[in-house]
C-alpha cells in the first residue's frame, strides 16, 4: 500500500493582500497564521508541531484572531474508509475470537482429574499451554482491531503503535505455547512409562537434571525479550508515528525499527525454539523405544514425533524468521506504514493463526490423559487376568443368570439377616456355645439362693445315698470343708484307702442318678482365681 497522504512543505498562496492567503478557495489571516507558527502542507494540513488541522471539505475550520480554530478536526482523525490492512486484521481478529471458544473447551477437557492429584505430575502442568493460547488470543483480537485505525487515520498516529505493540507481544507467548505443548508431552511419556512401576525411572540422575533445567533456560531467554536493556517491548515508541511522509519515515522511524534490540529480541526467541526442539529429543530419547543405527533413528524420530508438532515447530521458526527479517530489512515491517501486507500477514499472521488451529484440532482428538491412564491401567489388568487364567463376565451376566424375581418384606430381611451373621450360621453358634457351656444365665435367676427347707432336702439325699456323708458333700461343694460336721478339730482324719473306696462307692452311686438334691441346696461355688477352676 502506497502513502496516501504525502506531505510536503508549502510556502503560503498569495491572497488579496500581504496580510491574506488563499487556499481552497478560502481567505485566511495570513498574519495569524504566521504569529503561531502555522505552517501549510501539501496534504491540506495546517500544523505547528503541536496542533494539526484538516483544511478541505467538508472538515474546513474558521480561524479567530486570536489564532483558534472553530469546527476543526485533527489530522489524527479517523476519516479514512478500511483499506486492506484493516479488512484482513478484522478477519484474523474473528479467527483468534472463534479460537478462545475452543481453547475454553479443550481446557476443560484436558484440564479435569479423574485420578488424585500427584506431586510429581500437576494439573497445571498440562493447562499452562490452554492458557497461553488465552493470552495469544487476547493479544491478537487488541492487535488486529487497533490496525483498523492505522488505515482510518489520515495521519499515522497511535494505532500503529498499538498494533505493532501487541504484535510483538505476540511472539514471544506463542512461542510459549509451543514449548508448553512439547515439555508437557514429555512430562506425559515419563507418567506413563512410571505407572505401572514407579520405581522405574531415578530423580537424581541426569534425565532429572536436565528437565529441570530446561525450563529454566527457556523462560530465561523469554524473559530477556521484555527486559528493558535487551528487548524490543519497554522502549520509546513515539519515532515510528513519524511517517508522515517518506523522509520523516527513513531520518526517524526506520531506525528505531531496525535497532540491535529488535535483532537480539528474534535471536533470543530462536534459542528458545532451539531449547523446544532439544526437549522434544530427549523426550524421545528417555521414554521411546531406541533403534540401532543411524537411519533407524533419523526415522525412529520422525516417527515417534507427533504429527501436531511437526506443524508447529517449522511454523514458529518461519515466524521467528520474519521477525529477525523485520529487524534488519523495514521495508518488510509491520512497523512500516507502507509496508507489503501480503509478506506481512502471510509471514507474520498465518503462522500464529495456523499454530492455533493445529492446537485446537490436536485437543479435540487427544484423550483426557486421567481417562488415558485409567483404560491402561485396565488393559494391564486383562492382560494380567489372562496370564493367570481368570475370565471375569461381564457385567450382564449375573442379571442374567441371577434370581431377578422380587422378593417380598420377609425374603428382604432373611437377606439382611443372613449378610449380617443370621440364619443357620448363627443357629450352629448359638448351639455350639450351649454345647460348650457358654450359655449366658438369665437376669431372673440371678438369685441364688439357698432354699428354707435345706434340713429335709439333706435328710432325703442322706436316704437316697446312704453311703455318702454330708461331710463330703461339703468337701467336694465348698471351697474350704467344714470341721464342725461328723468330726471333730481334735479327731485324726480317717485312712486314704479308706476314704478313696468310699469315695468310689459314692460316686458309682451317684452316677445312676441325674442330680442330687444335697447339690441343689449347696451354695454356689464361688471362683476367686484360675487356680480354683
Amino acid at each position: 500500500m502506497g502513502l496516501i497522504n504525502v506531505r510536503d512543505l508549502l510556502a503560503f498562496p498569495q491572497g488579496d493582500n500581504t496580510t491574506d492567503t488563499l487556499i481552497g478557495g478560502i481567505h485566511w489571516n495570513l498574519t495569524t497564521l504566521k504569529h503561531w507558527n502555522y505552517t501549510y502542507y501539501s496534504n491540506g494540513t495546517f500544523s505547528n508541531g503541536s496542533l494539526c488541522f484538516l483544511l478541505f471539505e467538508p472538515y474546513t475550520p474558521h480561524l479567530l484572531q486570536n489564532g483558534t480554530f472553530l469546527n476543526s478536526t485533527s489530522c489524527y482523525s479517523p476519516i479514512e474508509p478500511l483499506q486492506i490492512r484493516s479488512k484482513v486484521g478484522l478477519g484474523f481478529a474473528c479467527i483468534f475470537a472463534l479460537s478462545l471458544m475452543f481453547t475454553f473447551i479443550n481446557l476443560r477437557k484436558h484440564g479435569r482429574l479423574f485420578l488424585p492429584t500427584e506431586k510429581r505430575f500437576r494439573a497445571v502442568g498440562r493447562r499452562w499451554q490452554w492458557y497461553w493460547m488465552l493470552v495469544v488470543a487476547a493479544f491478537a483480537i487488541i492487535s488486529s482491531i487497533t490496525g483498523v485505525d492505522v488505515d482510518r487515520y489520515y495521519l499515522p498516529e497511535l494505532p500503529i503503535v498499538l498494533s505493532n505493540f501487541f504484535w510483538f507481544l505476540m511472539l514471544p507467548t506463542t512461542m510459549c505455547i509451543v514449548w508448553e505443548s512439547v515439555r508437557h508431552w514429555g512430562s506425559w511419556q515419563e507418567r506413563q512409562m512410571i505407572d505401572p512401576n514407579p520405581f522405574l525411572l531415578r530423580q537424581d540422575d541426569r534425565r532429572s537434571k536436565v528437565e529441570f533445567f530446561l525450563p529454566l533456560v527457556f523462560y530465561f531467554c523469554a524473559w530477556l525479550v521484555y527486559s528493558p536493556r535487551l528487548s524490543k517491548v519497554p522502549r520509546p515508541w513515539s519515532a515510528i508515528e513519524r511517517q508522515r511522509d517518506p523522509d520523516q519515515a527513513r531520518l526517524q522511524a526506520e531506525p528505531v525499527a531496525t535497532d540491535a534490540r529488535f535483532k537480539v529480541a528474534a535471536f533470543l526467541l530462536f534459542g528458545g525454539w532451539l531449547t523446544t526442539v532439544f526437549s522434544l529429543h530427549h523426550s524421545i530419547k528417555h521414554y521411546k523405544p531406541r533403534n540401532r543405527g543411524v537411519f533407524n533413528r533419523m526415522f525412529g524420530i520422525v516417527r515417534y514425533i507427533p504429527i501436531k508438532f511437526l506443524f508447529t515447530l517449522p511454523l514458529s521458526l518461519l515466524m521467528i524468521g520474519y521477525e529477525a527479517a523485520c529487524a534488519f530489512d523495514f521495508s518488510v515491517s509491520p512497523l512500516n506504514y507502507n509496508t507489503n501486507l501480503a509478506i506481512m500477514f502471510g509471514l507474520g499472521w498465518a503462522p500464529i493463526a495456523l499454530i492455533f488451529v493445529v492446537y485446537e484440532i490436536a485437543g479435540y482428538f487427544d484423550p483426557n490423559e486421567d481417562r488415558e491412564l485409567l483404560r491402561q491401567r485396565r488393559v494391564r489388568g486383562i492382560e494380567a487376568d489372562q496370564e493367570i487364567g481368570i475370565t471375569k463376565k461381564p457385567h450382564w451376566w449375573s442379571r442374567l443368570h441371577g434370581e431377578n424375581r422380587a422378593l417380598n418384606i420377609h425374603d428382604r430381611i432373611a437377606r439382611n439377616v443372613s449378610e449380617i451373621g443370621g440364619g443357620r450360621a448363627t443357629t450352629k453358634n448359638l448351639e455350639r456355645g450351649i454345647e460348650m457351656g457358654n450359655m449366658p444365665a438369665s437376669k431372673k435367676n440371678d438369685d441364688h439362693r439357698p432354699p428354707e427347707n435345706i434340713e429335709s432336702i439333706r435328710a432325703t439325699a442322706n436316704l437316697l445315698f446312704p453311703n455318702s456323708t454330708n461331710e463330703e458333700t461339703q468337701e467336694r461343694f465348698t471351697d474350704a470343708p467344714l470341721t464342725g460336721r461328723g468330726r471333730t478339730p481334735g479327731s485324726s482324719a480317717r485312712p486314704v484307702s479308706s476314704t478313696r473306696n468310699e469315695t468310689r462307692t459314692g460316686s458309682s452311686d451317684r452316677s445312676n442318678s441325674s442330680n442330687s438334691s444335697v447339690t441343689l441346696g449347696a451354695q454356689p461355688q464361688q471362683i476367686r482365681s484360675m487356680l480354683d477352676v
